[in-house]
């Protein structure tokens, strides 16, 4: 059973805010800052400021920069590689708003490295046919953004609490969002559980990847964000579509965790892909060769690897030499040799792991869930701007895009749910432990996501009852890791996922303190369960989802998305077909 209500101590401190974000990564940061003029904005991160995977994107940012380029042809980049999922609204606003979104970000102050003629420097990465990656230092693109953010956030009167694990989302009696509960860990201040009251939150948590032993995801990402807003009712989307990133570091047989990214601009600036004979086995597979969508690329690497049998592939760029190396690769050569191995003669042993996830809790263009009050927006929310398999160097440009939207959609919402709430008031919220008081807001102006219904609304439900299932154990956080890699990584087929999905379901529950290597584990439980039901239940083969027992896509049976729900402890997906499409 999965909980409804993370088991926690009740609040021992409480804050109000108008606007609380969670999340500093590009989404969380950009959001914060936006939605200034709505009042007080309060921000809570996980860790550090800077610790979440925005720092560690290498490649860059992508928008139809260059005078050759246009949005359009962005836009049918994107949509390829989406395999007729995306949603064409979505990817429309992306692109077109894209451009002068990178824009604002250098007039913030974020550097992009040059060419000689002083005009911002472009490459190319997989599935984009033209060069319109915007990097910096290099390949510490996220790294610059996050540093230029970072600094206008510094005097803005954003508020900020680190080190702070959100727990649960607070509703109102009408099931509107009210602020959540959560954990600040020792580091920050004030310690231990509290509340944080206001009138709207905005998730922007980041991805899932430690749900898997391998990833390129840092610590942090453990699905906070799409756990919390499957316990408080949202609509969650197209987790299936977990994308497997085609060239992390191979750390060897065995290798846990997170793993080093050779960015795909490496292979952008004419890198290739061989096996240990030297032969270029993606020449042949796809038009684009070693440049082909990122699924493409990993299943290229995944089936040489079952040809040969050797446990890894190799990516070659010897060709650089060492004075491209550094001026252009800088943080990739030290890992690189940090790890004993010299790109600039030796050629660098890669294999797939888990890097991004295209599903999560389901929006609309303007970054608004099926709760409302609740918004979403970043690697945690599902736009439609992916479809089945996100392009690259397009979540960056997502989280800035939509972001900033939240801020736009929220000058109505707020003040629509302020007009109702002079109707109809309520002198208590609804937390996981009770009530804690405050001032009561209404279901306000937000609107289902895609169709998404109207989660959430209705009188507030006993807690006890709601925390049925109880708290994983932290130990299993190994073993679930296990069980993903093992039956749900990029090749999947019916017998291995129905194995997961037992497994899974008799992991032992209730047993364990409440804290927050628990909450974590509880989390990764319900994101690992989410995402096996919905890739049980998909079965086609389509962009980042990859089943062997159907190795085709199926259009006429599959051109939809699967909706993930959490009602009475229960997980349900259910199939929705793409709006005109026949059921």
């Amino acid at each position: 059973m999965i909980p409804s209500v993370l088991d926690a101590p009740a609040p021992g401190w409480t804050a109000d805010a108008d606007v609380v974000v969670i999340g500093s990564g590009i989404a969380g940061l950009v959001a914060a800052l936006r939605c200034r003029p709505h009042g007080r904005v309060l921000l809570v991160t996980k860790a550090l400021l800077d610790a979440g995977s925005t720092r560690w994107a290498q490649g860059g940012i992508a928008s139809a920069l260059a005078p050759d380029d246009d949005p359009l042809d962005h836009l049918a980049d994107t949509l390829t590689a989406g395999v007729g999922l995306c949603d064409a609204a979505a990817v429309r606003v992306l692109v077109t708003e894209g451009p002068d979104a990178v824009r604002g970000l250098i007039e913030l102050g974020a550097a992009f490295d040059r060419s000689a003629d002083g005009e911002i420097a472009l490459t190319r990465e997989g599935g984009h046919h033209r060069r319109r990656i915007a990097h910096a230092g290099g390949d510490a693109t996220g790294a610059e953004i996050s540093r230029a953010l970072l600094a206008e956030l510094k005097d803005s009167g954003v508020e900020v609490i680190e080190h702070a694990l959100v727990l649960d989302l607070i509703k109102d009696a009408a099931g509107r969002a009210a602020g959540v509960t959560l954990h600040v860990m020792g580091e920050g201040q004030p310690n231990g559980v509290g509340a944080v009251r206001a009138r709207a939150v905005v998730l922007a948590t980041g991805g899932l990847g430690q749900v898997f032993s391998a990833t390129t995801n840092p610590e942090v990402s453990t699905g906070d964000g799409v756990a919390l807003a499957l316990r408080a009712g949202a609509a969650v989307t197209d987790l299936e579509f977990v994308q497997f990133h085609p060239t992390p570091l191979w750390l060897g047989e065995g290798a846990r965790g997170q793993q080093p990214l050779i960015s795909e601009a490496v292979r952008g600036e004419g890198a290739h892909l061989i096996d240990r004979s030297g032969e270029r086995f993606m020449v042949g597979r796809h038009e684009l060769a070693e440049l082909a969508p990122r699924d493409v690329v990993t299943k290229g690497i995944t089936n040489r690897m079952r040809e040969t049998g050797e446990p890894c592939m190799l990516l070659d760029g010897r060709h650089f030499g060492a004075a491209m190396w550094e001026k252009r690769f800088p943080t990739i050569l030290a890992v690189c040799r940090h790890h004993g191995i010299d790109p600039v003669t030796e050629p660098i042993p890669v294999l797939p792991a888990a890097h991004y996830s295209s599903g999560g809790v389901r929006t609309d263009l303007y970054g608004r869930t099926s709760v409302p009050g609740l918004y979403a927006c970043g690697e945690v929310a599902c736009t439609g701007v992916h479809g089945a398999n996100r392009l690259a160097s397009n979540s960056l440009l997502e989280g800035l895009v939509f972001a900033g939207r939240i801020a736009v959609a929220l000058t109505d919402d707020l003040a629509a749910a302020d007009f109702a709430g002079t109707a109809t008031t309520t002198d208590a919220t609804t937390s996981p432990e009770g009530a804690v008081p405050g001032a009561a807001t209404s279901p306000g102006a937000a609107t289902s996501a895609h169709g998404a219904g109207e989660g959430g609304r209705g009188g507030p439900v006993a807690p006890d009852a709601l925390r049925v299932g109880g708290l994983v154990d932290p130990g299993a956080r190994a073993e679930i890791q296990r069980i993903m890699t093992s039956h749900v990584g990029v090749l999947r087929g019916a017998e291995g996922l129905g194995t997961a999905a037992r497994e899974l379901a008799a992991l032992p529950h209730g047993g364990a303190e409440p804290g927050v290597e628990a909450w974590e584990a509880t989390n990764l439980h319900t994101v690992a369960s989410a995402i096996v039901a919905a890739a049980r239940l998909r079965e086609e083969t389509r962009g980042s989802h990859w089943r062997q027992d159907f190795p085709e896509r199926s259009d006429a049976g599959w051109r939809g998305h699967l909706v993930t729900r959490l009602a009475g402890n229960v997980l349900t997906t259910a199939y929705e077909p793409l709006e005109g499409d026949d059921q």
